[in-house]
C-alpha cells in the first residue's frame, strides 16, 4: 500500500460480502496520526463491518489494511497488542471486581505494569468502585471499564464504535475530554458514534461512508466551511411561499423532523449570509421570528447520505476477554 506515510490506519479498496449484500464496496480510509476521527454512516453503511476488519474479527474479501504503518494481514493477531479496541458491549466476568476484570484483561495481552490499571481506573472515574463486583455496574460504567480495557497497553491506535453507549451528559462530556486528551498526546482516536453533535465538537477529522463507500473525508474544519447553512423561522401557513422566495437565492427546504422545526427553512448558504436571507424574506412580506446560522455536520451528513438515518445501536469488541484470547465479540450481525 502506497501514499500512507503519515497515518495511523488506511484501508485501501476494502471489501466484504455478506451472501449477496456487499458490506463494503472497495471502502478507502486515511486516518492521521495523533487525531480524533469520526466515523459516520447511516444504518447499514458498513460501521460495524470495518471495525470488525479491522480488529480481525473477520476478514475481508479484498482490499488492504494498514495498522500504525504496517500491513494487517490474516493470523496477524500479535499486531493486536499496539491497537486498543472496543466494539459492542463490553464483556466481563460478573462475578469479579473492576480491578480484578483489569488484571484478567492484562493478562491475556503484552505485559502491564500494575499501575497501569490504578491510573486508567482513575481516567475512567472508577476508583471509587473498583472492588465492586462487575455484575451491579451499570451500563455506562460498564462502557468506561471496558475503555479502561481498551487503554490498557497503552495503545497508540484506539478503535471504539458507540464510547457513549450509556453515559449520562456528564459521562459523555467527560469521555469527550478523556479522547481529546489522548489524542493531543498523540494518540489516534478512531471513533464511530450516532452522535453527530458531539462529533462536531470532539472530531479533528471526519470520514462518512454510505453503502460500504467513502464518500467524504476530510479535516472536520473544512468539511463544515463547504457546509454552511442559515435557518430561518417564518409562519407556518408561509412556509412555501418563503421557499418559492428563496429558492433564487440558494437551495432552500424545510425542517419538519420534530414539532420544533414548524416554520423554519434551511438555506444552504454561507454562514455569514443570514442578513441577505432575512432582506429577501422581507421584500416579499414575509418576515422572520427566528434567524440562525452555522455550520452543521447533521446537514452534510444528511445531504451525502441522501437523508438516511444514523445508526444508533453500537456492537463490541474488547481486546482480551473472558476466553476468547485478544479479541472478543458479541452478536455477529452485518452492520
Amino acid at each position: 500500500m502506497s501514499g500512507t506515510t503519515g497515518l495511523a490506519l488506511a484501508t485501501r479498496g476494502l471489501r466484504k460480502n455478506y451472501g449477496p449484500r456487499r458490506a463494503l464496496d472497495g471502502l478507502d480510509l486515511s486516518v492521521p496520526e495523533g487525531v480524533v476521527y469520526g466515523f459516520l454512516g447511516p444504518n447499514g453503511a458498513g460501521k460495524t463491518t470495518t471495525m470488525r476488519v479491522l480488529t480481525g474479527l473477520i476478514h475481508a474479501d479484498g482490499g488492504k489494511v494498514e495498522l500504525l504503518g504496517k500491513p494487517f494481514k490474516r493470523g496477524d493477531r500479535r499486531r493486536l497488542f499496539e491497537v486498543g479496541a472496543l466494539v459492542e458491549s463490553p464483556t466481563f466476568y460478573p462475578y469479579l471486581s473492576a480491578r480484578a476484570n483489569l488484571r484478567e484483561l492484562a493478562a491475556s495481552g503484552a505485559p502491564v505494569p500494575s499501575k497501569r490499571i490504578e491510573e486508567l481506573l482513575d481516567l475512567v472515574g472508577l476508583c471509587d468502585r473498583s472492588n465492586d463486583k462487575v455484575q451491579g455496574f451499570s451500563m455506562g460504567m460498564k462502557q468506561r471499564l471496558g475503555i479502561a480495557g481498551a487503554l490498557l497497553s497503552d495503545p497508540k491506535l484506539l478503535l471504539l464504535d458507540e464510547p457513549a453507549n450509556g453515559l449520562d451528559p456528564a459521562g459523555i462530556v467527560a469521555m469527550r475530554d478523556t479522547l481529546k486528551a489522548l489524542a493531543s498526546q498523540g494518540k489516534t482516536v478512531f471513533v464511530s458514534s450516532h452522535l453527530l453533535a458531539e462529533i462536531q465538537v470532539m472530531a479533528d477529522v471526519v470520514g462518512i461512508i454510505a453503502a460500504g463507500k467513502l464518500v467524504r473525508e476530510g479535516p472536520l474544519k473544512e468539511l463544515l466551511s463547504m457546509q454552511g447553512v442559515v435557518k430561518a423561522r417564518v409562519r407556518p401557513n408561509l412556509v412555501d411561499a418563503a421557499i418559492e422566495t428563496l429558492v433564487p437565492l440558494a437551495p432552500t427546504e424545510r425542517l419538519t423532523e420534530t414539532d420544533r422545526d414548524e416554520g423554519w427553512l434551511a438555506v444552504h448558504i454561507a454562514a455569514d449570509r443570514a442578513e441577505d436571507v432575512s432582506q429577501k424574506l422581507a421584500g416579499a412580506g414575509i418576515y422572520v421570528s427566528g434567524l440562525e446560522s452555522g455550520n452543521d455536520l447533521e446537514m452534510l451528513f444528511l445531504e451525502l447520505t441522501g437523508g438516511q438515518t444514523i445508526d444508533g445501536e453500537g456492537t463490541f469488541i474488547g481486546l482480551g476477554g473472558p476466553g476468547n484470547g485478544n479479541v472478543t465479540s458479541g452478536k455477529d450481525t452485518a452492520a
